[in-house]
């Protein structure tokens, strides 16, 4: 199938899944790399507690700080 045709059919509302190879298919930005940080034990304290609070990891409680915080200054 050709691009042009491919977007025709998406364009139509057409389901596209049978034309589509899932088990490749990656999120942009989505790539990790490890970081060591070293940061204030009352920091680390305070990101444990909150993480606590919300039953998540302390590193996706961070995780999820950081990226909310870097989307107010993007």
């Amino acid at each position: 199938m050709k691009a042009e045709e491919f977007d025709a059919k998406f364009e139509a509302g057409e389901d596209m899944t049978e034309f589509l190879d899932f088990s490749t298919a990656r999120r942009p930005n989505r790539e990790k790399k490890k970081v060591e940080l070293n940061l204030p034990v009352w920091i680390i304290r305070k990101l444990e507690s909150e993480a606590e609070k919300e039953g998540i990891s302390m590193q996706v409680y961070l995780e999820n700080y950081l990226a909310q915080q870097l989307m107010t200054i993007v």
